[in-house]
């Protein structure tokens, strides 16, 4: 749910403020919730010496590419269109299985897969297909978005070992802080504080809600149920994320909704479906 509407808040501070400011201001929030977290737990914040080398791919993956090719991305498209992609992460985690040698790829999974793609290639190109394609803005931002559900799926299976050792929030924050310290020369070289002054009230309101409830809560949420549960089965319940994006989407920005983005999206989530009812 979270997550879900994070695209739309993204989206509204987006006209205020450049993706990588963006960015390395909401992780800046959430790192300081999670590490206060665990002061608060008289945990140490430090994680293991030996840790840092997972921890570091994952604020890498996790964080600063995945964050940039969304907020980049966002900046191009619509916020309905890339909740319609995020459908896909969980075809990509079930592919990634395949591949790993997890899992077989039958039948139906294998007529999923190629659904999921067929789908995602209505949203990108709106069914028009063509020479032009590449050149559209918001085609750009919709290959962006695509990558990183490919990017989220591959996060996701990284460092589980290391997740069960240290725990969702120790791991979570050691993550996210280096992840967001990855950000810091960009933020730098751009001079990102300059736009922070004349972010209006509903920025800053967009942006606290990235910070702590999407960035912190949201991932804490996040590493927490896969601390529990398989990758396939957290990956699972991002079937909701498309249908709160485009309900949020239309009802607080007002972003036009075409009947070829919503029948490809239904055809992603119809195979994401299908990919997860297939015969082990």
């Amino acid at each position: 749910m979270l997550w879900g509407v994070s695209f739309v808040a993204t989206k509204a501070a987006l006209r205020e403020l450049s993706p990588v400011t963006l960015v390395f201001t909401r992780f800046a929030l959430g790192t300081a919730l999670l590490v206060g977290l665990l002061v608060a737990r008289g945990v140490s914040p430090l994680p293991p010496r030996d840790a840092l080398p997972s921890l570091l791919l994952m604020g890498f993956v996790g964080i600063f590419v995945h964050q940039l090719l969304q907020s980049i991305g966002l900046s191009l498209t619509t916020a309905v269109q890339a909740g319609w992609l995020i459908g896909l992460i969980p075809l990509w985690s079930a592919l990634l299985a395949v591949l790993l040698g997890k899992e077989r790829l039958g039948g139906w999974k294998a007529a999923g897969l190629l659904g999921g793609f067929a789908g995602a290639l209505l949203v990108v190109s709106r069914g028009a297909l063509g020479p032009d394609l590449l050149r559209l803005p918001s085609t750009r931002g919709d290959l962006l978005i695509l990558l990183s559900t490919v990017n989220w799926a591959v996060y996701s299976v990284l460092g589980h070992r290391t997740l069960r050792r240290l725990g969702a929030t120790r791991a979570t924050a050691g993550a996210m802080t280096l992840g967001w310290l990855m950000l810091a020369p960009l933020f730098l070289w751009t001079r990102g504080w300059r736009e922070l002054p004349g972010l209006s009230a509903a920025g800053w309101g967009a942006v606290l809600f990235l910070g702590l409830g999407c960035s912190g809560l949201g991932y804490l949420l996040w590493y927490g149920a896969l601390e529990r549960l398989e990758v396939s089965r957290v990956a699972a319940f991002l079937y909701l994320e498309p249908f709160v994006t485009f309900a949020a989407a239309v009802l607080l920005l007002a972003e036009p909704v075409s009947a070829t983005a919503v029948a490809g999206g239904l055809l992603v989530l119809a195979s994401v479906l299908l990919v997860q009812r297939a015969p082990a």
